[in-house]
This record gives structure tokens, C-alpha cells and sequence, in this order.
């Protein structure tokens, strides 16, 4: 499992986080996407690519200006 925060551009309203909700639940891999003005922070299976989330949020009318990965490890026990 893999995370990947994306700051994202043009986000002012309950309507923006609910259209970049939905475009990135349409994304094959997202396993899970918590979404807030200005940010998207995306669980995935780790195979879904920088320029898939991208285009997702593009076609919710927004634009990705950083994204930062978080890959997840078990813990030690």
C-alpha cells in the first residue's frame, strides 16, 4: 500500500473537495482518497502513477501543483 499527497490548485468550496473526490474514485488502484481544499491525500495499491492522479483532478478542473509519496511499511515487531 503506497500514499500519495497531492497539493492541488484552484480549490475554494465543499463542491471542489467533492469533484476531486469523485474523478479520483474513478481512478483504477485508489483504494482510498481523503480530500480537502487545497490537498488529496491518496492510499493506492502502488501502482497508480503521478500523471493518472493528474489527469483525474484535471478533468475535476483543477491542477496539481506538487505531490509527495509515502510508502507504507509493516511495522516491527
Amino acid at each position: 500500500m503506497a500514499t500519495t499527497t497531492a497539493t492541488i490548485n484552484g480549490m475554494s468550496c465543499a463542491h471542489c473537495t467533492r469533484a476531486v473526490f469523485t474523478a479520483l474514485g474513478g481512478v483504477d488502484g485508489v483504494s482510498r482518497a481523503d480530500v480537502s481544499i487545497g490537498k488529496a491525500i491518496i492510499e493506492h495499491d502502488g501502482s497508480v502513477s503521478h500523471d493518472a492522479i493528474r489527469e483525474a483532478i484535471s478533468i475535476a478542473g483543477y491542477e496539481v501543483a506538487d505531490f509527495r509519496d509515502d510508502r507504507r511499511t509493516l511495522p516491527v515487531v
